[in-house]
């Protein structure tokens, strides 16, 4: 075999190494993941901004005072889900029941359960996505007899609505109930809020 021969063989590889080098990094991801839809809405918990703009700032903790089913009434502005529920209460209550009502039909559309280990401090569990439709009224309640009772420093009533983030709080309702029955809230009152339970919704 020849010099020249030799050494243009050199010469080509090298030209080929560094036309290899110089091309762009190509990503290697499968065309399935740049396909798949990804939800890049934050999660929202209306709680804290409803507490805020109807003024209750003032908060007493209520332990052992009868057991009532209680909540917010609320309307999405836009279609999404709820995909975690939240808590807090002054007392530890296992399996404390929540519920997601429609309102129009005052029926439970999704029953879930939380554990309050600890008195005092919020407690988060994700749930399966409930999708709620725009414009729709909802409920969101739950079952206990222990509550932090919120209020206006001076005790006057508040206005509804409040819309917070794509939340409208519509109401406040209640009802005198026991551990064991669902019954519907018809009870409204605008001077106080009996909680601490929320929910994260996300926007589709």
């Amino acid at each position: 075999m020849n010099t020249n021969f030799l050494n243009a063989k050199k010469n080509l590889l090298k030209f080929t190494l560094l036309a290899c080098l110089a091309l762009p990094v190509v990503s290697c991801s499968n065309d399935d993941d740049n396909n798949s839809p990804v939800n890049q809405n934050p999660m929202q918990d209306p709680l804290s901004g409803y507490l805020q703009a109807a003024g209750f700032t003032k908060s007493v903790d209520v332990k052992d005072s009868g057991i009532y089913e209680f909540g917010i009434e609320f309307v999405p502005t836009v279609d999404g889900k709820i995909k975690a529920i939240t808590a807090k209460i002054p007392d530890v209550h296992p399996g404390m029941r929540i519920i997601i009502w429609d309102k129009a039909t005052k029926t439970a559309i999704r029953t879930e359960t939380i554990d309050v280990t600890s008195a005092g401090v919020e407690v988060s569990k994700e749930i399966a996505p409930l999708q709620l439709t725009k414009d729709k009224e909802y409920l969101f309640t739950f079952n206990s007899d222990d509550w932090y009772n919120h209020t206006k420093p001076d005790a006057t009533a508040t206005i509804y609505p409040f819309t917070v983030g794509d939340i409208k709080v519509t109401n406040y309702a209640f009802i005198s109930s026991t551990a064991s029955e669902t019954i519907f809230p018809t009870n409204l009152r605008n001077t106080y809020y009996a909680g601490d339970i929320s929910f994260k919704f996300q926007k589709d």
